[in-house]
């Protein structure tokens, strides 16, 4: 059986810290999807085009990755995948609770899709999306929280 996981998230934008947690992940697992995510209660800065384009140039000479959009739940977009695993990147001691219960949840409606999580590396702690979209709309250097494709993508659009 492959180990094949999903990595849902908004990736509004793709930052340092999500990148540090797929690169770390990718030893664990024979495919990794990085999942787009649509959340009615977000409004996102950036397209669902453009974060997939991010993700794809990032990820674009590892056959082992590949970037995907879907809707309503996590689980059955592990289904759609074939993911029998769900990756999660954990910052801080309340991220864990939150995303705890998220994992029981789909625990129980999924009682063969497992959640991982993975902490960050202490430097990538405080990169989070909606810092840096807060950052971005007031002008600021997010250079050092995005990986280069996006910050290259980024500087175009301002």
């Amino acid at each position: 059986m492959s180990r094949i996981c999903l990595f849902p998230g908004t990736f509004d934008p793709v930052t340092l810290g999500h990148i540090d947690i797929i690169d770390r992940a990718l030893p664990l697992f024979d495919k990794l999807f990085i999942g787009i995510g649509r959340n009615v209660n977000k409004a996102p800065m950036f397209s669902e085009d453009q974060r997939l384009q991010w993700l794809r140039e990032i990820y674009k000479d590892d056959p082992k990755v590949q970037a995907v959009v879907y809707d309503g739940l996590t689980v059955e977009c592990c289904k759609a995948v074939g993911a029998n695993f769900i990756l999660r990147g954990i910052r801080y001691v309340n991220d864990f609770e939150y995303e705890k219960a998220i994992a029981d949840m789909n625990r129980s409606l999924d009682g063969h899709v497992e959640t991982i999580f993975l902490t960050c590396l202490p430097q990538f702690t405080s990169v989070a999306s909606t810092l840096v979209r807060d950052v971005l709309r007031n002008g600021g250097d997010v250079s050092a929280f995005l990986p280069g494709p996006v910050n290259a993508s980024i500087k175009q659009q301002l």
